[in-house]
């Protein structure tokens, strides 16, 4: 059965493959740059929403907490949380509002993250 609706109108959609992507530093609540990011829709601060992050072999978060859910999947590589916990390629993540921690990954990584609000300090 068809149902009958109106195309996709110019400035609708917009389509980016993973590898055209250009990635910009992400500035973290201390104003500091903490990664790298990517954010498709531009209505939201970098960093909030959907958005890809992108963490450089070697590198660790800072400590931060979670001000709203963040749920996150793993597309390529590890990462490491503060208490231990090792998140692989294909893993989906959810950190409950208010949760503290901070993440390393040693070979790099990249993650697609859903963020409810911008992180505080901890």
């Amino acid at each position: 059965m068809e149902v009958p609706m109106k195309p996709v109108a110019e400035g609708e959609r917009m389509v980016i493959n993973l590898d055209e992507i250009e990635f910009e530093p992400y500035i973290n609540c201390r104003g500091e740059e903490d990664g790298l990011a990517f954010q498709h829709d531009r209505s939201k601060p970098l960093g909030t929403g959907f958005h890809i992050y992108k963490m450089e072999p070697g590198y660790t978060t800072i400590p931060h907490q979670h001000r709203g859910n963040e749920e996150f999947l793993i597309l390529s590589g590890e990462v490491t949380d503060n208490d231990g916990t090792v998140y692989r390629e294909g893993d989906l993540v959810l950190m409950k509002d208010g949760t503290e921690h901070c993440s390393y990954t040693e070979n790099g990584c990249v993650i697609v993250v859903y963020l409810e609000a911008p992180e505080a300090e901890v």
